[in-house]
């Protein structure tokens, strides 16, 4: 490593390792909050354990937070476990003088927050090994243990600057949002790699369905078999703890490539500026109608209240929905076109699936072909169904030229959404947005109003920026 490059990320590595005063903090409240969790929980023959990258100092200084894990019996119940692993986690913040919600994952689990550090405490089972396992959350404390073993001390460096080069690209975490690479993944790459560097040099040379195996479970010749196994799996990390998971489920195409192209970019022309989020500024109205113009297209936004479920369940829900909205659009009878289509949400106060169309408008009138002349009772039918239309004959097929009911794209999806919530579902509006688009949404197509909402909600405006400027990825 040129030494150019070395000071370049000894840096970096100063503006995200965390501070004394943090680790001091962090440390302290993990301590005691641990130790509360293990007194309360011996009462249903339960212990608990830290969990996260607290365990193995990779954590970067804005992520004030740790994961404790309870680990309960087999023999406990489902309803057992839900209810003593809530009781016990609310009594952990309440003593600690915080604030708490109850959050959902595979089961409930409490969520809170104490002098400024979130702290999840998760009931789970205590399962003799990773293929036992019950529910998800069953397999992180071998994880802990995983990369507790395995991860050397001196790479904690390197997964930091791992992470934070992966936050920058918007790609690091492994959630329903981000679809891209958890904090656990990167330790095991680290783990695999070496450094952050040796991981960079691999990921340039990355192809879809790339096989990473660190315990070598598989040999080279069954990799066509794990990629048929994990089909549709840009990257195929084996889990070291459960080899038949892959590690990187989550992990997008579209992120996987973002990851290779911002490694090789890097590699040729280092920058600070690779681990630090450039700030962007919401769309203008001008910038928005040049890059209409510019395209030759127009946009659509769907906008609703969100409902209130957890992320995990809202955003794949969101993108469905925008798929579904897109399929009604083109629907052959309508022939409305969308170019490009992406979901947003805060998460709070909006949502929005926003297309970018192709063809928005339709002249009112439309060519349906009928059957050949020849098909004389089918003829019959077709010319009946066409009595009162212009009905001609062209190569020897009969055609009606008919009115259009929607002539935009506006006017179909105002009428395809403006239904009853068993109509929505019928039509295979997912079901928690199906429920909140009956009490209400909007269907914009003109800037004024675009730009109303970009006034009210920033993210929104910096999502419509991201949406006309593409980044381009190549393999």
């Amino acid at each position: 490593m040129g030494k150019s490059l070395s000071k370049l990320l000894n840096e970096v590595y100063k503006k995200i390792k965390p501070t004394k005063e943090q680790e001091k903090k962090l440390k302290s409240i993990s301590k005691k909050a641990l130790k509360l969790t293990n007194k309360l929980s011996r009462r249903y023959k339960a212990k608990a354990i830290l969990a996260g990258s607290i365990t193995r100092d990779t954590w970067l200084p804005e992520k004030m937070e740790f994961d404790i894990f309870v680990l309960f019996p087999e023999s406990t119940t489902r309803k057992a476990l839900e209810k003593n692993g809530l009781q016990v986690g609310k009594s952990v913040i309440s003593r600690l003088n915080g604030t708490f919600e109850i959050a959902y994952a595979e089961h409930p689990y409490v969520s809170g927050n104490v002098e400024g550090v979130d702290i999840d405490i998760v009931p789970c089972y205590a399962v003799k090994s990773a293929e036992a396992i019950k529910s998800a959350v069953d397999r992180t404390p071998f994880h802990v243990k995983y990369i507790e073993k395995h991860l050397k001390i001196n790479q904690s460096k390197e997964v930091r600057l791992l992470k934070q080069f992966l936050k920058s690209h918007e790609i690091y975490g492994a959630d329903a949002k981000t679809e891209g690479i958890s904090g656990y993944v990167s330790e095991l790459l680290i783990i695999y790699y070496k450094n952050f560097l040796n991981c960079l040099k691999a990921a340039t040379k990355w192809l879809p369905g790339e096989v990473i195996d660190v315990e070598g479970f598989y040999k080279k010749a069954e990799y066509n078999k794990l990629r048929k196994e994990f089909h549709g799996s840009t990257l195929i990390l084996i889990d070291p703890v459960d080899k038949q998971r892959n590690a990187t489920a989550a992990l997008s195409a579209k992120n996987f490539f973002k990851f290779t192209n911002a490694a090789r970019q890097f590699l040729k022309e280092p920058k600070e500026e690779d681990f630090f989020k450039k700030q962007l500024q919401p769309i203008t109205e001008q910038e928005l109608a040049k890059a209409l113009e510019e395209r030759g297209t127009d946009i659509l936004v769907v906008k609703f209240i969100p409902p209130k479920v957890v992320a995990d369940v809202l955003w794949p829900q969101l993108r469905r929905f925008t798929e579904r909205l897109q399929s009604i659009l083109e629907e052959t009878k309508y022939e409305f076109k969308v170019l490009n289509k992406d979901a947003f949400t805060d998460e709070k106060f909006m949502a929005a699936s926003v297309f970018e169309m192709e063809v928005d408008r339709l002249p009112l009138v439309q060519k349906m072909f009928g059957p050949p002349v020849f098909d004389l009772d089918d003829s019959k039918r077709f010319l009946e169904k066409h009595a009162n239309d212009i009905t001609y004959v062209e190569e020897n097929r009969w055609v009606a030229e008919v009115k259009r009911e929607f002539l935009t794209a506006k006017a179909k999806l105002e009428d395809s959404l403006k239904q009853p919530l068993d109509i929505l579902l019928a039509k295979g509006i997912p079901n928690h947005i199906a429920e909140r688009i009956v009490h209400g949404f909007d269907v914009l197509n003109d800037k004024e109003s675009i730009m109303k909402v970009v006034e009210r909600n920033a993210d929104f405006g910096i999502f419509l920026r991201k949406f006309f400027e593409k980044e381009k990825l190549t393999m």
